[in-house]
């Protein structure tokens, strides 16, 4: 997988939390944790930042 470029991870933001997100091999991570005091992680999917909140993209799993 590829790295997102430098000039895009500068302005993506945790939909979450509001921090920024650091790539993490094939996912994003919050720099701050959410208000459950876990960290959200976001998949990376073809070279695109699928920045749905994690109870989203869970319950969409379930339902595949």
């Amino acid at each position: 997988m590829p790295n997102l470029s430098p000039s895009l991870l500068d302005i993506l933001r945790c939909p979450v939390t509001g921090s920024p997100l650091v790539q993490e091999g094939d996912s994003l991570v919050a720099t701050a944790p959410g208000p459950d005091g876990t960290t959200p992680r976001y998949a990376i999917e073809d070279g695109i930042p699928v920045l749905l909140a994690p109870t989203t993209t869970s319950a969409n799993q379930e339902n595949v």
